[in-house]
């Protein structure tokens, strides 16, 4: 039986996460090489120490995979709630780095239990999906689904950490799977719409828009009769909505989100303060051209202009170094991944597996988007890393497990039935 699973496992989406991990670090090696000559193994630089995670993840995967498939379902429960606990504990023995309190402090290294804490959340709602026959269509369910959600993410916002908090939107993917409405999506993204565009041009003139709109779609259906309710409702959600966003935006964000916001939305131009970073970032990123000024050459890489390059920003050394080329290429890997998951997903007999798949690839997926869009300033900056890319031992580690537990249930497929 066990070399049917080794037979089974999905040796293409092995091969994508060794080309990532080894592509993110000889760009990591590029941003952190001062260019004096120095030896490679100096655990003083974040390349070796990158290359000694790398390692540890090889035999973190050995575990993973020599462990039964149905170790991750059966347990699901109780590493979803020691995730809790480990997060909860930071509040106590946490250590602040760059204004958030969210990593430990071992001595020779620091851990960061959010990186973790969203493979446990993916298996605890493929349990709760799975195993209890849950209907996600049925409005309880819904709830208790979104309260497994929300915990580790109510918990990682006051940190405060609102960049992995936001990661948590991405288990939408897997409910919509299993027949959650798209009403949601739809909910979520006009609110996300309505919310700009009050800050881009104030809630009033939002209101006017409103009414012309409701005004516009009572002529266009005048031989029908109106749903009057349903307008007022609408109209009364939208207005209450439109005159808080002021509210949450000066009371609720930082006064860094606030500035990271009204930069992107082109509010205020400060290339020098806050908005320092994705100024540097585009420019690294457009000088690289087609092709790129080539490995350990881009000035802006070595001029350390980009502060944080070989974490969240590594990919405008990707773009400086290797060019338009090697960003097209590098999308493309993670492109394949994402779909490839998607079809392990689909093509598994068990729920479990298939909900924790697309959890999996949409918490890629989110990861993936936000960190691109933060790098080429399509996006706000919120601190997340590209995943197998960005330097970082507990976010390697974290996205290896996320992943490999996958992997382990896929290759599990031929013993189910």
């Amino acid at each position: 039986m066990a070399r049917s699973i080794v037979g089974a496992i999905d040796w293409l989406t092995i091969l994508i996460y060794f080309l990532l991990i080894i592509f993110g670090w000889i760009n990591i090696y590029s941003a952190s090489y001062g260019g004096d000559g120095g030896f490679v193994f100096n655990m003083d630089e974040p390349h070796t120490k990158q290359l000694l995670w790398i390692a540890l993840s090889i035999i973190l995967i050995v575990i993973i995979l020599a462990l039964e498939a149905k170790f991750y379902e059966r347990f699901s429960s109780v590493i979803y709630v020691a995730s809790l606990l480990s997060l909860l504990g930071l509040f106590v023995f946490g250590k602040t780095i760059s204004g958030a309190t969210s990593w430990y402090n071992l001595g020779f290294m620091g851990l960061q239990p959010s990186e973790f804490a969203k493979a446990a959340t993916a298996l605890a709602v493929a349990k709760f999906i799975s195993d209890l026959q849950t209907n996600i269509k049925i409005l309880n369910h819904q709830l208790k689904a979104f309260l497994i959600i929300a915990l580790p993410a109510l918990i990682i916002i006051p940190q405060p950490d609102p960049g992995s908090a936001l990661v948590y939107v991405a288990f939408f993917f897997p409910l919509y799977r299993e027949g959650l409405s798209v009403n949601y999506l739809i909910f979520g993204a006009s609110a996300i719409v309505l919310f700009v565009t009050t800050l881009l041009i104030g809630p009033y003139w939002v209101v006017g828009v409103l009414f012309l709109s409701i005004i516009t779609l009572l002529i266009i259906n005048r031989n029908k009769k109106p749903n009057y309710s349903a307008y007022l409702i609408t109209l009364l959600a939208i207005i209450t909505f439109s005159f808080s966003v002021n509210y949450i935006f000066n009371n609720v964000f930082e006064q860094r989100h606030r500035d990271r916001f009204n930069i992107v939305l082109g509010k205020e131009v400060d290339s020098q303060g806050i908005g320092y970073n994705t100024n540097q970032s585009e420019i690294a990123i457009g000088s690289g051209g087609w092709l790129g000024k080539g490995w350990t050459q881009g000035t802006q890489t070595k001029g350390n202009f980009v502060p944080e390059q070989h974490t969240d920003y590594i990919f405008s050394t990707v773009g400086e170094e290797w060019g338009f080329l090697g960003s097209t290429l590098l999308i493309i890997l993670f492109t394949t991944l994402f779909l490839r998951i998607l079809h392990m997903a689909e093509r598994s007999k068990s729920q479990f597996s298939r909900v924790y798949g697309y959890s999996v690839a949409g918490i890629l997926f989110i990861h993936f988007v936000v960190n691109i869009g933060m790098v080429t300033g399509l996006l706000p900056t919120v601190g997340i890393p590209l995943p197998f890319f960005s330097y970082g031992g507990s976010g390697l580690w974290g996205f290896t497990i996320l992943l490999f537990i996958f992997v382990k249930l896929d290759a599990n497929r031929v013993n189910e039935w």
